[in-house]
């Protein structure tokens, strides 16, 4: 049975699809079947013949070196670099929640460590019409628990801290947090990070320093903070 986590930021552009990237890696490396996932990806390029290239999903692929296929990572795709409600509502097609979770499925039959990325921050619109369908409605229907990736930097405790107690509100449990862009004795990161774990009660999980290609975590610790999906 497979096994499977969301990875959720305190916003966009904080580096999720890097940290996705070292984490599915981390498995593979460890021969762990590992495969990645996300409902909705805006902000891709085309290809010539006019299709759409999942950007995330293509460098998740690379950078880890796992065959799964660009097709099987995300059922939507969009060109405008807009959050996905926005994007679809011009381009098309409106996100289905059936839809995704159908495609999440798919891809726990044929993996054993799923990693699925959420687009931006937890309180992202996925689609706002006659539907409202967010994040985290996607996250309390597969069942999953949360890993929450932060900047390291100015600002973070805010941030965490809101997301984390929304989170909490939610019902949307967290594992722990990776915090990106950190540099080894500074010391207004070390006092972040210190404060962040009193704050929200979670545990550092890892810290990742710009260009990092492996991921200072052992693979089963990694591994054992997946839970076991309900297909």
């Amino acid at each position: 049975m497979a096994k499977g986590i969301f990875l959720t930021g305190t916003g966009t552009d904080i580096g999720k699809t890097y940290i996705a990237g070292l984490l599915v890696k981390t498995l593979a490396e460890a021969g762990k079947r590992p495969a990645y996932y996300k409902a909705a990806m805006s902000g891709n390029d085309r290809r010539p013949d006019g299709s759409l290239i999942p950007g995330d999903g293509a460098f998740v692929k690379t950078f880890s070196g796992i065959g799964q296929s660009l097709e099987s990572m995300c059922p939507y795709v969009y060109e405008h670099a807009w959050s996905p409600h926005l994007a679809a509502r011009f381009e098309g097609p409106q996100i289905d929640l059936e839809v995704v979770k159908a495609g999440w499925r798919s891809v726990c039959e044929r993996y054993d460590y799923v990693t699925m990325e959420g687009s931006g921050g937890i309180l992202c619109p996925l689609r706002w019409d006659a539907q409202h369908i967010q994040l985290e409605d996607v996250v309390k229907s597969l069942g999953l628990a949360s890993i929450l990736v932060a900047e390291a930097g100015l600002g973070t405790i805010n941030s965490v801290v809101l997301t984390a107690e929304y989170m909490k509100a939610k019902g949307l449990p967290l594992k722990g947090i990776i915090f990106n862009h950190y540099h080894p004795g500074d010391t207004m990161e070390e006092d972040n990070l210190a404060m962040c774990q009193a704050l929200t009660g979670l545990p550092i999980l890892a810290t990742v320093q710009e260009g990092d290609t492996a991921l200072r975590m052992d693979p089963e610790a990694l591994a054992a903070l997946y839970e076991e999906v309900k297909l």
